[in-house]
């Protein structure tokens, strides 16, 4: 279907892919792995044509089409919604161009090509392309009355998912898209999920997203040395199983039939818990075949995230009563009354993100509430991640000079000490001394998840903690809070975050809160929830 040849892409003196030749086949969904700096997004725009490679070349099947997720979110202002869509098949919206030139000119000479052009269209259903493209929009949140307003004339959000109903219009051969679930709610990536399980063609998908790639991958493309190298299963699978090899290769005097029969026992085990979902791996190929004894342990450093304690909190955490919010007079949120309880991880959940922000920066003093009061337990201490970390950094302070204002004792302020906390999280060497003002979103991030260690707090707050993360440190945040002891209130679009972390979800409305003891998931496919939540929005949930 497509191959890679010979690949290479330097720059200057460093070589970001090697001698690179691989192949992805129709039917496999795969995902692209790899640290950040590694090339995912390179190697995206070099196979889909955007972008030469240093040597080599790739090479798509004849007669097969490839589509490509837009990134410049401004590239098709000038046309409307529909027509939008309609250009991501370019082969047929250029017949159909074509047929109606010809109709404006109309003549008997021209007629056998119209009739010509009109044969091929047919055969590509262009027919029902009109159709086809609305019915997409439809599933992706964009209202029929929308279809023919012009895309410089809504908003952004609606613009990303118009832009992925012209990637998946036409159903093309080769799908490529880098990070498609940025700027999706939950229901638009479940349904997203659920079309690219049962995609027949071949899928190659950057994303940060470990939920998404484990419900839609077949393989696991790891980008590692150079080298691009598949592996069967998901993201999940892939992680685990590297996880393992380098504990086995970290095993010398373990003999080899022990470490097999443990490689056995691992896939028994994962087969299991596979067969149970409705992963697009148990869809597209046997579990049983999976086989990881050609797994290699990964180069990719993983953060070290530990969350602990200066003291355990009393009963009484924080006590909301009648908390209300709006901005210029839309109401975000209003009668919010709850109690959070010692040990409750919360999903603070609303569809509306301006919604949980504001609450956030209520609780920690840095805005105003419109009515209502809160009240923290005098044994708590919080540390909070809010959404924008930019205020934090508007200064030429070194990351040890940085970090040292929240240190509490002299010992904590010591160099040695706060270069601990800096090389847990990844800033090892002469990248302790970096200026923070020129940071990347990533580098900043985990400067915050530092602080937020230092503080030692029994109540963490997070704001979309895995913005700019990559997968390691998303994966070494997410085990970090499962193992915390304390008390988190927290707010993200990572599904296997708010899943795997959260015991209790409480959803901000602008009639009231929703508020349930249970996972994520147990919330959102609530019938009876789902019934609650229309009403109090006022609209289709």
């Amino acid at each position: 279907m497509l191959s890679v040849s010979n690949l290479s892409v330097q720059f200057g003196k460093r070589i970001l892919f090697d001698e690179v030749n691989t192949q992805f086949v129709t039917g496999n969904c795969y995902g692209i792995i790899g640290a950040n700096g590694a090339g995912k997004s390179t190697f995206l725009k070099i196979i889909s044509g955007k972008q030469d490679p240093t040597s080599g070349h790739v090479h798509l099947e004849s007669g097969k089409r490839m589509s490509v997720l837009e990134q410049d979110h401004s590239a098709y202002d000038e046309y409307s919604v529909l027509e939008t869509v309609l250009r991501g098949n370019k082969e047929q919206f250029a017949i159909k161009t074509q047929i109606d030139k010809l109709y404006e000119d109309y003549t008997d000479e021209n007629a056998e090509k119209i009739g010509e052009l009109q044969v091929a269209f047919e055969e590509m259903d262009g027919w029902n392309a009109d159709s086809n493209a609305a019915a997409l929009l439809s599933n992706l949140g964009i209202d029929e009355s929308l279809h023919y307003t012009l895309m410089a004339d809504i908003d952004g959000k609606q613009k990303v998912r118009v832009l992925l109903a012209q990637a998946l219009f036409g159903n093309p051969d080769v799908l490529i898209m880098d990070e498609p679930t940025n700027d999706l709610d939950y229901e638009t990536i479940g349904w997203l999920e659920n079309f690219l399980a049962n995609y027949d063609n071949c899928v190659i998908v950057v994303s940060h997203d470990r939920h998404f790639l484990d419900a839609v991958c077949t393989h696991i493309s790891d980008i590692d040395f150079g080298k691009i190298n598949h592996f069967s299963g998901n993201y999940t699978f892939w992680y685990e199983s590297s996880q393992l090899a380098a504990r086995q290769r970290a095993q010398q005097n373990k003999k080899a039939e022990e470490k097999k029969k443990e490689l056995e026992e691992f896939i028994r085990r994962f087969s299991a818990n596979v067969a149970k979902s409705k992963q697009a791996t148990s869809r597209k190929k046997m579990i049983e075949k999976l086989n990881v004894s050609d797994i290699k342990p990964s180069s990719r450093r993983y953060p070290a995230i530990i969350f602990e304690r200066e003291r355990e909190a009393g009963d009484q955490i924080l006590n909301v009563e009648n908390l209300s919010a709006s901005i210029d007079g839309e109401v975000l949120f209003k009668n919010i009354d709850m109690n959070l309880v010692k040990g409750d991880k919360v999903v603070v959940y609303s569809k509306d993100s301006r919604a949980t922000t504001a609450f956030y920066e209520i609780i920690n003093g840095n805005a105003k509430q419109d009515s209502g009061t809160y009240q923290w337990g005098v044994t708590t201490n919080q540390s909070y991640l809010p959404l924008d970390n930019h205020s934090f950094f508007e200064n030429e302070m070194s990351l040890v000079d940085w970090l040292r204002q929240w240190a509490k004792t002299e010992e904590e302020r010591e160099e040695v000490h706060i270069r601990g906390f800096l090389g847990k999280m990844l800033f090892s060497g002469e990248e302790a001394l970096k200026k923070c003002n020129v940071l990347s979103g990533g580098e900043k991030v985990r400067c915050m998840l530092s602080r937020m260690m230092m503080m030692r707090a029994n109540v963490v707050m997070l704001d979309e903690p895995t913005n700019h993360l990559d997968l390691e440190s998303i994966t070494a945040f997410n085990n970090s809070l499962k193992n915390f002891k304390g008390t988190v209130l927290f707010t993200t679009h990572d599904h296997e975050f708010a899943q795997t972390v959260g015991n209790r979800v409480m959803e901000l409305t602008p009639n009231g809160i929703i508020d349930r003891y249970m996972t994520f998931d147990e919330y959102m496919n609530d019938k009876k929830i789902k019934e609650q939540r229309e009403k109090m929005y006022g609209i289709l949930a």
